[in-house]
């Protein structure tokens, strides 16, 4: 069946235009003028809200398998499409982890009975599996992820020869999670030292300090340099590592890219005072600095794209002490009202936000027939409200966590429909429960 949705502010490779938009089955079929009404089955009057592209977020931990104590695919993607991200790529330290080709096809099997959103999953590395990774096939799987430095999971990678092995070998683009090891057990030592049990969380950007984050991201860069590998670098979170990346060539001709996460974004060391745990991420949110220049290198194009880094822990979790509570929080129902606030506070145009979170995480990523407005691609699409506050509270998180770092704070602008692949999955506030995404494909 085909949709008409009707007079939208679609917003599309670096401009935004009044028109109507045609859907038949999967596909965008026609951008059209206000003016033109084909004869067709179902309409959406837009009544001037904004048409974006879905957003695709590059960096996800649903926690399906082993760990659905804290989320689920069906939980998770589902918060995912009520924030207008449509398509998601979740990382392998669930458990097990993703480090055979069985286990990373079993993730893939479950998304395809339970994720609401488009899907794919990042191959994991060890120590010993460089045989395996290389294995992986770059037309339907979105990359290969290494932990270079220790986070949830314990897929810390730190054996010089395999992480020789994959840069020189893997043809996959590779993701890497950037903390020297050494540095934060160094920094962890002098803390137990001076606090011994009662570490307070303001000591977290301390011990995940910049020189832990430079060192390693330093590292993983100087080693693609070496052997010419496709390296994204997640989560950016100090303004020393900036000095890492270019602006001075477009995407499509960078082998070294990077990521920047909302918490990076919004969040300062200031907020440990009134946030605590429930924003205790790694690498860690720090410096107020750091924030406002990784903000600065989003707009310049040293960063290439915003992510998420939704990782849900429960309550219970999140209300240990420091040195218990794990790192990480859900961010994928709020991440476009988030970046929205921003634009509302002129800071950055609603095309760049699109640009982020869409264009460019397809194109580095060679996304097939996805990320853009365009005749005969994908029609994820989502509607958002600019004038429709979102207030922010326990009763209206979808996370299976249920809670948000966000709490209390009201967004400007609301999300009002999302479609992945051409069907209206989330409508005012309701979902179309049996939807299922589809796996990603890749231009490789």
């Amino acid at each position: 069946m085909k949709t008409l949705i009707v007079d939208a502010q679609i917003v599309n490779e670096g401009r935004t235009i009044s028109g109507n938009l045609l859907i038949d089955g999967k596909y965008i079929e026609a951008i059209l003028p206000n003016t033109s009404f084909p004869r067709i089955g179902k309409e959406i009057i837009a009544d001037g809200q904004y048409l974006l592209p879905g957003c695709i977020d590059d960096q996800v931990h649903f926690r399906e398998p082993g760990l659905t104590h804290k989320g689920e695919i069906l939980t998770e993607s589902r918060a995912a499409i009520a924030g207008g991200i449509t398509s998601f790529m979740e990382m392998p330290n669930t458990v097990p982890n993703a480090l055979t080709q069985q286990l990373l096809q079993d993730k893939y099997d479950i998304a395809a009975k339970r994720s609401m959103a488009n899907y794919s999953f990042f191959m994991g590395v060890s120590n010993d599996n460089a045989q395996e990774v290389l294995k992986t096939n770059k037309r339907d799987v979105c990359g290969v992820k290494i932990f270079m430095g220790s986070s949830t999971g314990n897929m810390l990678v730190d054996n010089a020869e395999t992480l020789e092995h994959i840069f020189a070998n893997c043809e996959l683009l590779i993701a890497t999670h950037c903390e020297d090891e050494a540095t934060i057990k160094h920094n962890l030592m002098l803390a137990k030292e001076k606090y011994g049990d009662n570490i307070p969380v303001q000591m977290h950007p301390v011990i995940r300090d910049v020189e832990a984050c430079y060192k390693s991201s330093s590292f993983a860069v100087e080693m693609a340099k070496k052997h010419g590998t496709k390296l994204h670098v997640l989560h950016i979170s100090t303004e020393k590592e900036l000095s890492l990346f270019r602006n001075d060539i477009p995407l499509s001709e960078k082998r070294i890219t990077a990521e920047a996460c909302i918490h990076h974004l919004w969040f300062s060391e200031e907020d440990y005072a009134t946030k605590g745990n429930f924003i205790k991420w790694n690498p860690a949110v720090k410096a107020s600095t750091d924030r406002d220049a990784i903000f600065n290198a989003v707009l310049d194009g040293r960063i290439d794209v915003i992510a998420t880094d939704h990782a849900p822990h429960t309550l219970e979790e999140k209300s240990n002490a420091y040195s218990q509570a794990p790192s990480g929080g859900p961010l994928v129902q709020h991440a476009l009202l988030a970046m929205l606030d921003k634009f509302h506070q002129q800071k950055i145009s609603i095309e760049k936000i699109v640009d982020l979170m869409s264009h460019h995480v397809a194109s580095l990523f060679q996304i097939e027939n996805r990320g853009f407005i365009r005749e005969g691609y994908f029609a994820d699409l989502v509607l958002v409200d600019l004038k429709s506050p979102t207030t922010v509270n326990r009763q209206n998180v979808l996370a299976k966590c249920g809670w948000s770092p966000f709490e209390g704070h009201t967004f400007q602008s609301s999300v009002k429909s999302t479609f992945v692949n051409g069907n209206l999955v989330f409508h005012h506030g309701k979902f179309n429960e049996t939807y299922r995404g589809e796996r990603l494909l890749f231009n490789r």
